[in-house]
């Protein structure tokens, strides 16, 4: 190859590099184990540049878990925030004793990363995270990705300057982030969990307090694309998205929520994705209920569907699942290289 040539080649892989979109998760993983899929394909995108994971719900194992998680696939030092008080609560489905409790188990055996086993309290707090995380980024360059309960959002918008920055929470909210993507609600209307599951008027404030661009998944979208079986059958028996599967499900695909909330966070529309709606905002009542109010002043509000049927969604998850798994376990010298000159 001429010099010229491989300056060419080098300059255009470092442009596709430089396009990696910053991501920074707040997930409620306990209760169930998509939030597992979703960090999975955050962890191993070589589109992503994943800056912290913030978690809301205040389970010590929920931390230690997704720190285990992240240290698997080679992100050892992301920090990871919790709110708090802690408590040493594990998962029981009191609901329909069907699936099984899996965080205890991961961030035992996988112990790792910047909380390993024992070491839950050294979290921090996700408040203070957010604010450090948010200060030191390039201003409009970050995604969040709420999976979850809304209760480390709102303390944002809510929180105050400090030395991390002399912004108020609404103010660093709206020169850092470009987007806020929520998986929650249902489209056109809904009464879905993580809209009511911890407390609906954080969530009914941060929706209708946030300034900035909010794009929704809604549980009729994620509720029939079963994914993560190709994952539990073919996956490398060391990785623990895999047994978190397994100790979930019991080798029953599972539905698909936070993985395609993921996919859309990181990736935009692309193939799987289109919006529902040109224009309108969404409105969340006292109980968490909510529905799309269809306003044509609002124009950077949308929800949700998908472009393609259930089983090509699913189809997609779970190819990149497998992809992400093997990526840390059996990577070729030819795999690395095409890994890493990915266009994102």
């Amino acid at each position: 190859m001429k010099a010229n040539t491989l300056l060419q080649f080098l300059t255009t892989a470092a442009a596709a590099l430089a396009v990696k979109k910053n991501l920074i998760i707040d997930t409620d993983l306990f209760s169930d184990v998509d939030d597992v899929g979703a960090l999975l394909l955050a962890a191993t995108s070589p589109c992503v540049n994943l800056l912290a994971v913030n978690i809301n719900y205040p389970s010590t194992f929920s931390a230690l878990a997704a720190s285990a998680i992240l240290a698997h696939y080679g992100h050892p030092d992301i920090p990871i925030g919790i709110r708090r008080p802690l408590t040493n609560a594990t998962f029981f489905d009191a609901w329909s004793y069907e699936v099984g409790e899996y965080a205890s188990k991961i961030a035992f055996h996988w112990s790792g990363g910047s909380l390993p086993w024992g070491h839950a309290e050294e979290a921090w707090d996700p408040v203070a995270l957010y604010r450090k995380v948010l200060a030191e980024a390039e201003d409009g360059t970050v995604t969040i990705a709420s999976i979850g309960f809304f209760d480390n959002l709102s303390g944002l918008l809510n929180s105050t300057a400090d030395d991390y920055s002399d912004l108020d929470g609404r103010e660093l909210v709206a020169r850092k982030v470009s987007e806020l993507v929520i998986m929650g609600g249902g489209y056109p209307s809904g009464h879905e969990f993580n809209f009511w599951g911890s407390n609906a008027s954080l969530t009914a404030h941060v929706v209708h307090t946030w300034e900035g661009r909010m794009v929704f998944l809604g549980e009729e979208v994620g509720k029939p694309v079963k994914s993560g079986g190709r994952l539990m059958s073919e996956g490398p028996s060391t990785d623990p998205a895999r047994m978190a599967y397994i100790y979930y499900t019991y080798y029953s695909s599972r539905q698909s929520w936070d993985p395609l909330t993921l996919l859309y966070a990181m990736n935009g529309l692309g193939s799987l994705f289109q919006f529902g709606n040109e224009y309108g905002y969404n409105h969340v009542e006292a109980d968490g209920t909510n529905r799309w109010v269809w306003d044509e002043k609002v124009r950077n509000r949308f929800f949700l569907k998908l472009a393609v049927d259930e089983e090509t969604a699913a189809a997609e998850l779970d190819r990149l699942f497998l992809e992400g798994a093997f990526s840390v376990t059996t990577q070729t010298i030819n795999e690395a290289v095409t890994t890493l000159f990915s266009y994102c």
